[in-house]
């Protein structure tokens, strides 16, 4: 985590990257660390939000063009699991984009998603709606709290 915040914003851009595919990692953390170094908290935002909805369209397109094998050794994603998430993906389509942020789940959303073949640009369009609310909602409260947030949440 250090190593990212180190990096700063292109750290920032990576974490949060990574964070929203498989990986685990908490772009929380790294956001808030970003945000106590001082860096204008909207291109903080910008940033983390660019970072997070790449990866989040990543990780659709990993599903787009994965095969069950590809999803089951890679995602650590069971067929099953997939399959069980088909009956919301065809209730919410595109609109199941706005939550692929969620720890864990979302990243089955995001690839069952493009799996399931749910238009790109739609799910493009909400999954940066989705993520960049998260991001906004931290920065909000930061800006408004400073570090009692920090203190609060950690």
């Amino acid at each position: 985590m250090e190593w990212f915040q180190g990096l700063g914003l292109p750290g920032l851009f990576l974490g949060t990257f990574m964070a929203a595919t498989m990986v685990p990692f908490n772009s929380t953390v790294l956001y808030i660390g970003i945000l106590l170094t001082g860096v204008n908290p909207w291109i903080v935002f910008l940033v983390g939000t660019l970072g997070n909805w790449s990866g989040g369209l990543t990780t659709y397109g990993v599903g787009r063009i994965g095969k069950w094998e590809w999803i089951e050794k890679w995602f650590k994603v069971k067929p099953e699991t997939l399959t069980a998430q088909k009956e919301k993906i065809d209730r919410w389509r595109s609109l199941l984009a706005l939550v692929t942020w969620f720890p864990f789940i979302g990243d089955v959303f995001a690839i069952a998603l493009g799996f399931y073949r749910v238009p790109f640009w739609k799910c493009s369009f909400y999954m940066l709606i989705g993520r960049g609310l998260r991001f906004l909602l931290w920065t909000l409260l930061f800006i408004k709290y400073g570090e009692a947030v920090v203190n609060y949440i950690f």
